[in-house]
């Protein structure tokens, strides 16, 4: 007899998401994934001067505003019909990739290990290094204090956690060290930004930033303080880990359609020609398809929209919110939003897919490389799981940091050639219309925006984690993280581990998806959540 399981909210996200799965004979059998609080940032925006959007939109999310706010960005001068300087591209480049860096770093050690890493075994193992003992008695006074916090996961003994006590050890002493590597990284996007979270430097146009040489060398020694870390910890962590968890690489595949909107400008300006191209891959086959802002349409049939909401693309879009309740056949805040009619998972392993489908080389290496390292050698179908999203995302963490250096090199070069121009000034059109397609770390985002009278009279966002999150189509289709949940198993429903493993693989923000103030008078409503 099938049981249903509800986990709501599910935790170490960013927001509230609730998943609910039907189990029978031990798999999932079918799924829903639910964002339960509004989201009205488009309705914010509505008769703003333009100008204020790349601004308030990095407010959608403290974990990847950059991302918004170069999206915004570039949604603006689509409609300004202006190109930055290439030196702002550098330097839009590198906060973007200490973002990415950061997110990436956050995401594994801090989000998604624990489901994992068996913080309490790690307690049986036997270091005969100095630093990991002193890291295990931190955990034993955690342990003993019976206030574990976050790593009270509730889930001890579970047959599914696999690692050895002395890797768990190890992990653990990483996590720790992972949060130093996170402030580093933003510690660029700070110094190139003007602050953290919530950049000030690069509206439509370049950016306001002008670095000096002595800028450029500290960040660029924070920047190979990471490639150390990568190289030395994050990479080898993966390595380790990996083998026990080898059954996930059949485990999450889910809608088998990829879409990448394309991150990291070349001199070019060509979306195809960013370090990581634009292009989607559809039904499985390792193909790129070219795509574009016009090829989205957003359903609002399973959402607590109104009817007038939906079967628009977002240039044309509404938000008009019409809550009914939960049970009934609308059940998520979030859109559905499809590319030719098809749900699209995006994200690193996107990205990823879509880089080394297309032939590039970097990309190539480093994938063919991982695959035989695992013992799955000329098997790229195997990244199309849980397993392939995490591995996804701790290469492109490699491929990011790499590139931050040579950013960095280029820019003082630049600088000692006495090239100053970072910005390129263009005023408000009394009309136009435009949109920004790009990335954040968690996948494809993409903001449009219509001018009329110097004012904004529309803007919509379509953000990661609505396509990954949404609820059923207008066919009844499941949304990228509902489809991957099908055929999951499940040891024990009471303890629904592996639910959470194939959701967190996703790397869900709720806080881009839905965000909670009330439509009309704009108050921020709080919630105690248990």
């Amino acid at each position: 007899m099938a049981k249903r399981v509800v986990i709501d909210p599910i935790p170490r996200i960013e927001g509230h998401l609730r998943i609910e799965v039907e189990v029978e004979n031990g798999k999932v059998k079918d799924a829903w994934s639910s964002g339960t609080l509004f989201r009205g940032f488009e309705i914010i925006l509505q008769g703003r001067d333009p100008r204020d959007a790349w601004f308030i939109t990095q407010r959608i999310c403290g974990v990847c505003p950059v991302s918004h706010g170069h999206t915004s960005t570039l949604s603006l001068e689509d409609s300004f019909q202006v190109t930055p300087p290439d030196n702002a591209r550098i330097v839009r480049n590198l906060i973007e990739g200490s973002q990415f860096v950061h997110s990436h770093i956050l995401w594994f050690y801090h989000l998604n290990a624990l489901d994992y890493v068996d913080v309490v075994s790690a307690l049986q193992a036997n270091p005969k290094e100095k630093s990991l003992q002193d890291v295990q008695a931190r955990i034993r006074k955690f342990v003993e204090s019976g206030q574990l916090g976050p790593f009270a996961n509730g889930y001890w003994g579970h047959p599914e956690y696999r690692l050895p006590p002395d890797l768990n050890l190890l992990a653990v002493a990483h996590y720790l060290e992972a949060l130093e590597m996170q402030k580093e990284a933003s510690m660029v996007t700070a110094m190139l930004g003007g602050k953290m979270p919530m950049h000030m430097s690069t509206p439509p146009g370049g950016t306001t930033f002008v670095p000096t040489v002595e800028v450029m060398a500290d960040v660029l020694w924070r920047i190979k303080k990471i490639q150390r870390w990568v190289d030395a910890v994050f990479l080898p962590d993966v390595l380790a880990i990996a083998p026990h968890y080898l059954s996930y690489a059949g485990i999450g595949k889910g809608v088998g359609n990829y879409l990448s909107w394309g991150v990291f400008e070349d001199a070019s300006f060509d979306p195809k020609k960013r370090m990581l191209p634009r292009g989607a891959i559809f039904d499985g086959k390792l193909e790129v398809k070219d795509v574009g802002a016009k090829d989205v349409t957003e359903f609002v049939d399973y959402s607590w929209y109104s009817d007038d909401s939906g079967k628009r693309n977002p240039m044309d879009g509404r938000t008009e919110p019409k809550f009914t309740r939960m049970g009934d056949k609308k059940y998520s805040w979030l859109k559905a939003p499809r590319i030719h009619g098809k749900p699209m998972e995006v994200g690193a392993l996107s990205r990823v897919l879509v880089a080394y489908v297309s032939g590039n080389e970097k990309v190539k290496g480093m994938v063919d490389g991982t695959l035989k390292a695992l013992g799955q050698q000329g098997k790229p179908e195997v990244l199309l799981s849980v397993l392939g999203r995490i591995a996804a995302r701790v290469l492109e963490t490699k491929l990011v940091v790499d590139a931050m250096a040579d950013w960095a090199g280029d820019l003082i070069a630049n600088i000692k050639k006495g090239d100053t121009k970072y910005f390129t000034n263009k005023d408000v059109p009394e009309k136009g219309q435009g949109v920004g397609l790009w990335e954040a770390p968690r996948g494809a985002l993409a903001h449009w925006n219509v001018i009329e009278g110097h004012r904004l009279k529309n803007y919509q966002c379509v953000v990661p984690t609505t396509w990954n999150a949404s609820p059923r189509d207008n066919k009844g289709v499941r949304g990228p993280i509902e489809e991957a949940l099908v055929g999951t198993p499940v040891h024990d429903p009471d303890k629904p581990l592996e639910v959470l493993r194939v959701v967190h693989s996703f790397d869900p923000c709720i806080a881009c998806a839905v965000h909670i103030i009330h439509p009309v008078t704009n108050e921020v409503k709080a919630f105690r959540v248990v």
